[in-house]
């Protein structure tokens, strides 16, 4: 792709303007492209399952391909978009993103599946980024941070209705079907673009692109990850196991060398300096770690074992969307008062706390006293989390480094969930096709529960041992993460973030419009 030369700045919108209103569509729908396929995907399991004879791994290679990808390109896409137009990287993502839906409904068996679910998160990463970034960079700064609020509430208002509606397809039509919906949906956004978004770049984003970083990034995610899901089947001394592992770590170690020495890293290694902005990422592996594992399993756990229709086990978590968009502004502003500290100790204990809950879900479970008790307490807790762990991430680091410091903390938390389904279920169990074995599925689940119930708690005390109230930045000032004072609601100060299906998003005050969308999390976002 040739460089582009600089876009004339067009001129400001406001929020309130017909040409604002279009580019609020047009990143709500690109932007929930990608929401509403990481939660429908777990709901299609089972049904993908019986259909392509697939096991237990590949099913687990089904969410973590897409994942994979997405969390090894987003920061390089969010840099494309930067370089070469954020509205042209966007458009390219939502049109990749829909090749590849149209390729994972036409999948004749699981191989041709997971190949084109690693494409669709490809298209992921590109568009992503974007759909922030042209709200960031194409509103007024006095309408930057209701546009942000509400491309984060209708992008929340779009996740929840994703396992519905995978749900619905799933049980009335075909699986195939929650990947079809997806290429209507790109064709009205790629119009909506073309015509009503202006484009925009960063003229100061120059050197050359880092593709030997995003590259060496991939393949030491992609081995480890083959290596860990693998391992359980195939044994963790066969040779395609050992040598995936040995490539991994080989191509980690190389990452770590070419971002230290490139000129224009993808990953400027130096963000890391800042104690406490390893500590929030810290506890966003952690937590999201729980999280990718559980909302994997939980949504297979309701239909193979406690009996849910697909459309039943798709809305059991809607609830938490709804507690969250009620509470999340709340959480925000306590935060505000009291500091992030405890916030982000007691969030994730009453996530834990939500887990074992879960545990009361077996044969023959009652949606309304076993399954709505521990939803509604997650979405407590997450309420209360979200929101302080993205600010504490993008006050840490400096900031001219916001939209940086927000995709770090972005890919941090995609790729704990990626981890996650590969180790915990192995560690658990779950394998071959206990998947269609209620009894065996049960005694695994219940496994998983526990340790994801261990990760939450050991977040939640990282935390409290780490994370503190005011931080210095990289120039020794001090940064108030709990100012002197209450600031009303209305100033639009808060941190907004995405329902629950990622990680946090950036704040809606100033940064950098890279910051993409929040982690999947495959939960119902």
């Amino acid at each position: 792709m040739p460089h582009a030369a600089p876009a004339t700045t067009p001129e400001p919108l406001r929020f309130s303007s017909t040409a604002g209103r279009w580019v609020l569509l047009a990143s709500i729908l690109g932007s929930g492209l990608a929401g509403i396929d990481a939660t429908v995907v777990n709901v299609a399991l089972p049904a993908i399952g019986a259909d392509t004879g697939a096991d237990f791994a590949a099913l687990q290679w089904t969410v973590t391909a897409y994942t994979l990808t997405l969390a090894s390109f987003i920061l390089l896409g969010g840099a494309l978009g930067d370089r070469f137009g954020r509205r042209r990287i966007f458009v390219v993502g939502v049109v990749w993103f829909a090749v590849a839906s149209l390729l994972c409904g036409l999948a004749p068996n699981a191989p041709a599946l997971i190949a084109a679910r690693a494409l669709q998160g490809v298209g992921g990463a590109l568009l992503t980024p974007g759909s922030l970034a042209m709200i960031q960079a194409s509103f007024a700064p006095a309408d930057r941070a209701r546009a942000i609020g509400a491309w984060s509430g209708l992008g929340g208002v779009a996740t929840a209705i994703g396992p519905f509606l995978g749900g619905w397809l799933v049980q009335y039509a075909s699986w195939r079907w929650v990947f079809f919906i997806n290429v209507p949906l790109a064709a009205a956004v790629v119009v909506i673009s073309q015509r009503h978004v202006p484009e925009t770049r960063d003229p100061t984003a120059t050197g050359r692109t880092d593709l030997a970083g995003a590259a060496l990034g991939a393949l030491a995610l992609a081995g480890t990850t083959y290596a860990l899901i693998e391992a359980p089947g195939r044994g963790a001394a066969s040779v395609p196991v050992l040598a995936a592992g040995v490539v991994g770590i080989a191509a980690a170690l190389a990452f770590v060398a070419v971002e230290r020495r490139t000129a224009s890293p993808m990953l400027p290694l130096g963000i890391f300096a800042s104690r406490q902005f390893s500590a929030a990422n810290g506890v966003t592996f952690a937590v999201y770690a729980a999280f990718g594992a559980i909302f994997f399993l939980l949504v297979v756990h309701l239909q193979v074992v406690a009996g849910f229709s697909p459309i039943a086990a798709g809305t059991a978590m809607l609830p938490i969307t709804v507690v969250m968009l009620a509470l999340s502004a709340r959480g925000g502003a306590l935060a505000t008062r009291i500091g992030p500290r405890l916030p982000m100790a007691g969030g994730p204990l009453v996530c834990a706390g939500a887990v074992l809950l879960m545990l009361r879900i077996g044969p023959g479970a009652d949606y309304v006293t076993d399954v709505l008790p521990s939803v509604l307490v997650f979405g407590l807790g997450l309420s209360l989390m979200v929101a302080p762990l993205t600010a504490t991430a993008l006050a840490s680091a400096d900031a001219q480094h916001a939209g940086l410091a927000s995709g770090v903390n972005n890919a941090v938390a995609r790729a704990a969930g990626l981890v996650a389904i590969a180790v915990i279920p192995a560690a658990a169990g779950l394998g071959g096709d206990s998947y269609t074995d209620p009894a065996a599925f049960d005694a695994g689940f219940r496994t998983s529960a526990v340790v994801c119930a261990v990760l939450l708690v050991a977040g939640g005390l990282l935390a409290a041992a780490t994370i503190r109230d005011d931080v210095l930045d990289d120039d020794g000032d001090t940064q108030q993460l709990r100012p002197p004072a209450p600031r009303p609601a209305s100033d639009g100060a808060h941190l907004r973030h995405c329902a629950v299906d990622g990680t946090p998003l950036a704040g809606a005050r100033g940064g950098d419009a890279r910051s993409p969308e929040p982690p999947a999390v495959d939960a119902p976002r």
